[in-house]
């Protein structure tokens, strides 16, 4: 029995059609291809309908809106962030679900920061984006899109059927900060590893309804955040690494977090320099995050001799999160201000999905 998936529904006798707002910030599936010169330029999103005939056999009206400067994701940063949560806070009343396209090399990124920054989301905000321009002969940008309206567009029980921020790719719509980008060439370039998909599509619409976030308490008002530090870094152990690179990265000036990036469970070498040089980071109030290098699994600080002086330390166990939602957690909590002892609760506890 295939999902239950509701795209209109009966309101006041009257059939009702959502209002999906795309909102395009830059990236390939915007592009189409100027065939006398082969350059790619950006797509009028505003002729969308025209282009994409496809669009209007869905139940549903929708709008579009284009950042007024396009960006490559690699651009990527905490204001456009802020730009892009305040385009969705100005139309969270008049929309009934959000299309972010954008780049896909930095969209595990940004799709987890936007996580973080909607407290109490009750309406979907879907990224999707494409590997080939949308004016492609062979271009997976047209499924990728119309799918993900669909979705942002689905009701049931007059109530929409995602209430979170997802990621929808190559027929998978996954929570979006449980994925990392794995591939640049295939058109499957996602993943998620330590959660399975929301929903799968192919002949049917499924979705997996008991993975999908519920709002807890519908009254609950809508709530952004958008202070985020980005005083932070990224530090990969790797075999033969030195003190000296090391201390150079943990002396950087006004550095307030770490993302930790260690083997296997949550592993990292036991050298006395090194466990001294993290004591010292962290009794001058830095965090650090420790987060598996593998794709899957967890970290499980104490279950190896090699994990246990993190631990004693005040390493923050990062568990099953991805590098990506370990940075965005961490930008914002670090923006919250809070004291060590609540850092390391909050950043333990799962928020938004991110963690099991």
């Amino acid at each position: 029995m295939n999902s239950a998936l509701i795209l209109n529904y009966k309101y006041n006798d009257m059939t009702y059609k959502p209002n999906i707002l795309i909102v395009y910030t830059g990236g390939t599936i915007g592009m189409v291809k100027d065939y006398k010169t082969n350059a790619l330029r950006a797509f009028d999103f505003n002729q969308i309908i025209e282009k994409i005939p496809e669009l209007k056999q869905l139940k549903c009206n929708i709008d579009s809106v284009s950042f007024e400067e396009l960006i490559d994701s690699s651009n990527m940063n905490t204001d456009y962030y802020i730009q892009l949560v305040e385009i969705i806070e100005k139309n969270y009343e008049i929309y009934d679900g959000f299309v972010v396209l954008s780049g896909s090399d930095t969209m595990s990124y940004t799709s987890s920061v936007i996580s973080f920054m909607f407290e109490n989301l009750q309406k979907p905000i879907i990224f999707t984006g494409s590997q080939l321009p949308i004016g492609d002969l062979r271009t997976d940008a047209k499924e990728n899109l119309i799918t993900t309206i669909e979705i942002a567009a689905a009701r049931k029980k007059n109530k929409p059927v995602i209430s979170e921020v997802c990621l929808y790719f190559e027929y998978k719509l996954y929570r979006a900060n449980r994925t990392t980008k794995i591939n640049s060439e295939q058109f499957e370039a996602f993943a998620s590893m330590n959660y399975p998909p929301l929903a799968e599509s192919g002949v049917y619409l499924n979705f997996n309804e008991h993975l999908i976030h519920k709002p807890e308490k519908e009254s609950e008002k809508l709530i952004i955040r958008k202070k985020l530090d980005t005083n932070i870094v990224i530090l990969k152990l790797f075999p033969g690494i030195t003190k000296n690179v090391i201390e150079s990265i943990l002396s950087i000036k006004n550095l307030k977090g770490i993302v930790l990036e260690t083997y296997g469970a949550g592993n990292a070498l036991t050298k006395k320099w090194f466990i001294d040089l993290l004591t010292f980071t962290i009794k001058k109030g830095v965090q650090i995050i420790n987060v598996s290098q593998c794709p899957g699994g967890s970290v499980i600080l104490g279950h190896y001799e090699t994990s246990v002086a993190l631990k004693e330390i005040g390493v923050v166990n990062g568990k099953d999160i991805t590098t990506e939602s370990a940075i965005a957690k961490l930008m914002y909590l670090l923006g919250e201000n809070l004291d060590s002892k609540s850092f390391k609760l909050f950043f333990e506890r799962s928020l938004r999905g991110e963690i099991s």
